[in-house]
């Protein structure tokens, strides 16, 4: 083994003291058929600005009855939102919701209260593994920690960083247009977690104008223990 590789396995075996400070993943759940959510969306485009806080908007498909079919909504979206519903004890999915790190939720709508819950995640301690993205972004690596009862997954997410504006022809916002900032297009769990160093190889990105974000999280919807994004 080359002396390159054996002291990469070296070092994500170690706990990450000195990684860098873990983002607040702020996730919106939105559909632009929801009367609701345009405010909450411009709301998450500014709140995107903000230095350690990462937004990821996932748009919805269950309100596509009402008369709007969201452009970018997948089923794979909603199945997330689902698994937040059950670990946050709440009677079913809505829009627009905000979930912080995995570990509190908010109305979307409620900005004050986000705010709080942002500045809350800041300030919580965090023991993240090491995440390390290699061969160009084609690998990631997760390194050594505790990991939570139950364990923990890892997970893929492509979001489109540009700020977006739709126009909605039809439905509760007709006429209206939707801004809308780091739309997430992929969301896959590549595999577990469970305490020990493991590498998992990405798949190629479909357009190269997306961001790649692998994130550790304690499994079914659990809070979020890591996060990176690859540079490039």
């Amino acid at each position: 083994m080359r002396k390159a590789a054996l002291l990469g396995l070296i070092l994500l075996a170690l706990p990450a003291a000195a990684a860098a400070k873990t983002p607040v993943v702020v996730e919106l759940y939105t559909a632009q058929g929801c009367g609701a959510c345009g405010d909450a969306n411009a709301y998450a485009a500014k709140l995107a600005e903000q230095k350690g806080v990462l937004v990821l908007t996932f748009p919805v498909d269950y309100w596509d009855y009402l008369g709007w079919a969201d452009t970018f909504a997948k089923p794979e979206f909603a199945e997330r939102q689902k698994a937040y519903v059950a670990k946050l004890s709440l009677h079913e999915p809505y829009t627009p919701q905000v979930v912080v790190d995995g570990r509190v939720q908010a109305s979307g709508a409620k900005t004050e209260k986000v705010e709080r819950l942002v500045k809350e995640a800041a300030k919580a301690g965090h023991n993240p593994p090491d995440i390390r993205f290699i061969a160009a972004g084609r690998r990631v690596d997760v390194g050594s920690g505790r990991p939570p009862k139950g364990g923990a997954e890892v997970w893929l997410v492509r979001y489109d960083p540009r700020e977006q504006d739709v126009a909605v022809k039809s439905g509760d916002n007709k006429g209206q247009t939707i801004v809308q900032k780091n739309v997430v297009r992929e969301v896959k769990r590549l595999g577990a977690w469970k305490g020990r160093p493991v590498a998992f190889r990405l798949p190629k990105r479909t357009d190269e104008g997306l961001k790649t974000v692998v994130i550790v999280q304690a499994a079914k919807g659990g809070r979020i223990l890591g996060v990176a994004q690859a540079k490039n």
